[in-house]
């Protein structure tokens, strides 16, 4: 795949805001020449060799303004990022600066990159696969340590290894049709619809079916879920929600009703980046401002993946506990009972929500049992003890999709091949299969999923 571009872009590649150092990007065939035209080094008999720092001052060559003192780096193709000539100006981390710098580069005939057009181009100068290029979106989005070690397996190109003797297997057996469909008079069968059928099963179906059970898995480390924690007022939402922050983030009191509004924050459980919600107490209320919390209180329990639905061990249950409990069950539910360090040894009778109803006994305050409170929602969100098919690959919604459409075509194939039709016919759906796995590493993509996908960079990268 090749798609070397006449144009030079260029654009700030670190984020927005004061540090110490701030670094302007140019890829395409002019880098070198803006350089040149922007960059003083401190030696005159600087040559610029590839992969190489240099020290000196960046100025406007319409003015002779000096712009910053900086440090510059040419790197000349094919081995940088782009498999274009690449400059890099290391500035300091004042945006006007950067902003200033910028300014002047586009003044000398670069344009201002799009998000994510410098991996784009990566792709399709044919440096990275389609799948390695979302990998480094989902590198600059992980939410988790287990989300970056995913990204980073897909970068190495996890999921293309698992993808690639699927397709040359694919490959192999249109091929022997196509043999067939030439020969078709030869007296030994060329090729064995049985044999083919077997292969289809073994090397090609199970395989993709592995994947896709990977899928969702995958969706978890990259996105995460939302919890949700309910339950009546005063029942230690909050101090639940400080003790799974390790920090005091949530306002704590003895007063009923203190939570007017949900506080959200990211927690990492066992690697899955979870959106903890507490959440107003669910009461009957006359107060404006507490009813509005409490119809937003369940506007979010509707909308979560899960919700924690926590009791007060030490006061006892009561009508309102149970009345909240029904209307939660719709959800996915985590019975908890808090302040299980006031019950003296005695928790509360709960008969009442059901006798197969499991729960979890903490105390937020103390912080006791919320190690177990993760390991339960961990087991809960994805599926009691479930482990990796294969190690390190996460397809995401577009692969997941594909996977889909491939696992389709494959049973199609086998019908196929069980009901003898002709070896054109299998062709077919043997190519079809294959479309739906190059789709994925991009060989056959579509320029309108191609800015889909590289849309969600953001600029410089």
């Amino acid at each position: 795949m090749h798609g070397f571009s006449e144009t030079t872009i260029a654009a700030i590649s670190t984020p927005p805001g004061a540090g110490g150092i701030g670094i302007v990007r140019i890829s395409g065939p002019q880098a070198l020449k803006i350089l040149n035209a922007v960059f003083r080094p401190r030696s005159s008999s600087c040559s610029f060799d590839s992969h190489h720092l240099y020290y000196g001052h960046l100025h406007d060559p319409r003015s002779g303004k000096l712009l910053d003192e900086a440090m510059a780096v040419y790197m000349a193709a094919p081995r940088t990022y782009t498999r274009e000539d690449v400059v890099e100006l290391h500035c300091h981390g004042s945006y006007l600066v950067l902003r200033s710098v910028l300014e002047t580069v586009l003044s000398q005939g670069a344009l201002l990159a799009a998000p994510g057009e410098f991996t784009k181009r990566a792709f399709l100068n044919g440096r990275i696969d389609l799948t390695q290029a979302e990998a480094v979106i989902d590198i600059l989005t992980a939410r988790t340590r287990k989300g970056v070690d995913l990204a980073q397996e897909q970068l190495a190109g996890a999921l293309y290894r698992r993808i690639e003797p699927i397709r040359a297997r694919l490959t192999r057996m249109r091929a022997l049709l196509e043999v067939a469909i030439d020969f078709p008079d030869e007296e030994v069968e060329i090729a064995d619809h049985q044999q083919l059928l077997e292969e289809l099963r073994g090397e090609v179906e199970d395989p993709l079916r592995r994947l896709l059970a990977n899928a969702e898995r995958g969706r978890l480390y990259r996105e995460g879920v939302a919890i949700v924690i309910a339950g009546l007022p005063n029942v230690g939402k909050s101090s639940l929600l400080n003790a799974l922050l390790q920090e005091e983030r949530a306002l704590v009191t003895a007063i009923p009703g203190t939570t007017r509004d949900s506080i959200e924050e990211i927690i990492d459980v066992h690697g899955v980046p979870v959106r903890i919600i507490d959440t107003a107490g669910i009461r009957e209320t006359e107060g404006e401002v507490e009813a509005l919390g409490i119809q937003r209180a369940r506007e979010l329990i509707n909308s979560a993946d899960m919700v924690v639905f926590l009791v007060d061990g030490a006061g006892g249950i009561g009508p309102g506990d149970i009345e909240l409990y029904r209307q939660l069950r719709h959800k996915p539910l985590l019975p908890v009972v808090n302040k299980v360090d006031l019950c003296g040894g005695n928790l509360p009778d709960l008969a009442a929500f059901g006798a197969d109803q499991q729960w979890l006994s903490i105390s937020a305050k103390r912080q006791e049992g919320i190690e177990e409170l993760k390991a339960a929602i961990f087991a809960l969100v994805t599926g009691e003890g479930g482990q990796w098919e294969e190690e390190g690959c996460a397809p995401n919604l577009r692969h997941q999709a594909a996977l889909q459409q491939a696992v389709e075509a494959c049973s199609r194939l086998a019908a196929s091949l069980e009901g003898a039709l002709s070896n054109d016919l299998l062709a077919v759906d043997v190519q079809e299969c294959l479309d739906c796995l190059s789709a994925i590493v991009g060989e056959t993509t579509t320029e309108d999923i191609l800015d889909v996908v590289f849309a969600e960079f953001c600029l410089g990268k």
